[in-house]
C-alpha cells in the first residue's frame, strides 16, 4: 500500500504529461494478435477466402483507428452526443427487425450488399459511452440505487432488442458491460447483491417466455456436455477434442486435423481459440493470453490517467469490453460456457466487430493526448485515503 502512494505521489496537481498520443505498447500487442488469426484462417485447405477478407476489414479498422486518435474527442462528454448515441442504436436495432439478415437463427446482420453489418456491435460502442457520461456525473452518489436503476434502463433497452434478433452472445456482453462498469462504478454489495438476485429473475422469465428452444438446449449442454453431442453439443464437444489434441506445442500450422478435416464448425469465428490452440498447443496459447494481458493492461493503466471522470470510466469500459469477450469466448470453447456466437477479439473473422474494437481503441489514444497524471494522486485520495 505505502509503495502504490509513493507511486502516485511522483505526480503533482495541475501538472500535464505530455506522452505519444499512441499508445505502442498496446499497438504492437495487437499486430500478433492479427497475424495469429490470419495464419489459423489461411491454414486449411479448400476455397478459403476468410484471410483475404478479414485483411481487408483490419486495413479499414487500422485506419480508423489511427483517424479517430487523431480527433479531439472532449465533445463525447456532451449531453447531446450520449443522447443521439442511444437513439441511433435504438433505430438501427428495430431496423433489423425489418431488414434482418438471418444468420444461424439469429436477424444479426443489415445487409447492404457488399458488406454486412452489425447492430448490436455499435450498441455496445454506445452503452460505453452512454454510462461513461452517466456515471462520471454521479460517481460519488452511486450508492443511491435510483442511478443503478437509471442506467440499467439504458441497457435494459438494448439488452431486450438485441435478444429479441435473438443473439444471445451480444445481449449477454451488453449485460456484462453494464454490470463491469457499475462495479468499477463504486457500487455497495448490498446493492450488488440485489443486481444479482434480479438477473436470477430476469433469467428465469426469460427462460420460460424469451428464450427459443436452441437457446434452452445450449444451456442444458452446458449443465451436462454430453446432453446431445451430435446436435446443439457437438460445436462444444469437438472444439474441446481440438484444444486437447494441441497438448504443449501443437500439431504445426495446417496441421490440425479437426478444422482441416471439417469436424470443427466455424473455425474462423467462434471457435478460432480452439483452432489456433490445436495447431500452437499450450504454448501458443500462454503467449495469446499474455499479449491480450498487455492490451488490457495498457487500457487500465491509460484509463487511471484520464483527463476527467468521463476519461476513467470510458477506459475502463473499453477494458471491460475486452475482458468479458475473451473470458466468454474462451469459456465456450472450452465447454465452460454456453456457445453463445462471441467473437475472440482482434482474431475472430469479422469487420464489424474488429471496427468497433478499433474505434473504440483509437477514441482510448486520443485521451491520451490530454491526460492529466494528477488525477493518480485523486485516485489514491479517494480509494486508499490522503497521504
Amino acid at each position: 500500500m505505502e509503495s502504490l502512494k509513493k507511486h502516485f505521489s511522483e505526480y503533482r496537481v495541475g501538472n500535464v504529461k505530455t506522452q505519444s498520443r499512441i499508445d505502442w505498447w498496446l499497438f504492437f500487442a495487437v499486430l500478433p494478435i492479427f497475424a495469429a488469426g490470419l495464419i489459423t484462417m489461411n491454414s486449411f485447405t479448400g476455397d478459403n477466402s476468410f484471410a483475404t477478407h478479414q485483411v481487408v476489414w483490419i486495413l479499414v479498422s487500422v485506419f480508423a483507428f489511427f483517424v479517430l486518435s487523431f480527433v479531439d474527442v472532449r465533445f463525447l462528454r456532451s449531453t447531446w452526443v450520449s443522447v443521439t448515441l442511444f437513439i441511433i442504436s435504438i433505430a438501427l436495432l428495430i431496423l433489423l427487425f425489418i431488414l434482418g439478415k438471418t444468420s444461424h437463427g439469429a436477424e444479426s446482420w443489415i445487409s447492404f450488399g457488399f458488406f454486412s453489418f452489425q447492430p448490436s456491435d455499435f450498441a455496445k460502442l454506445s452503452i460505453i459511452i452512454i454510462l461513461a457520461k452517466y456515471f462520471s456525473r454521479r460517481h460519488i452518489e452511486i450508492a443511491n440505487i435510483r442511478h443503478i436503476l437509471v442506467s440499467g434502463f439504458y441497457a435494459f433497452i438494448f439488452f431486450v432488442l438485441v435478444i429479441m434478433s435473438p443473439d444471445l452472445g451480444s445481449a449477454m456482453m451488453i449485460f456484462f458491460i453494464w454490470l463491469g462498469m457499475v462495479i468499477v462504478s463504486g457500487i455497495s454489495k448490498k446493492h450488488l447483491f440485489s443486481m444479482i438476485a434480479l438477473g436470477a429473475i430476469i433469467f428465469a422469465l426469460l427462460w420460460n417466455f424469451g428464450f427459443h428452444e436452441y437457446q434452452k438446449n445450449r444451456l442444458r449442454n452446458f449443465i451436462n456436455p454430453y446432453y446431445d453431442i451430435h446436435g446443439v453439443g457437438y460445436n462444444s464437444y469437438q472444439s474441446t477434442i481440438a484444444i486437447g489434441s494441441g497438448e504443449l506445442f501443437g500439431k504445426g500450422v495446417g496441421y490440425g486435423t479437426q478444422s482441416r478435416l471439417k469436424f470443427l464448425p466455424e473455425y474462423q469465428t467462434d471457435f478460432i481459440f480452439a483452432a489456433f490452440a490445436e495447431e500452437w498447443g499450450f504454448a501458443g496459447i500462454v503467449i495469446l493470453f499474455g499479449l491480450y494481458g498487455v492490451i488490457i493492461w495498457r487500457l487500465i493503466v491509460g484509463s487511471m490517467r484520464g483527463a476527467s471522470n468521463f476519461e476513467i470510466l470510458f477506459g475502463m469500459g473499453v477494458a471491460i469490453f475486452f475482458i468479458v469477450h475473451i473470458a466468454v469466448n474462451v469459456g465456450m470453447n472450452l465447454n465452460l460456457l454456453p456457445v453463445t456466437g462471441t467473437p475472440l477479439p482482434l482474431m475472430s473473422y469479422g469487420g464489424t466487430h474488429l471496427l468497433i474494437e478499433f474505434s473504440l481503441l483509437g477514441i482510448f489514444m486520443a485521451m491520451r493526448k490530454y491526460a492529466r497524471p494528477s488525477h493518480k494522486s485523486e485516485i489514491v485520495n479517494e480509494f486508499i485515503g490522503p497521504q
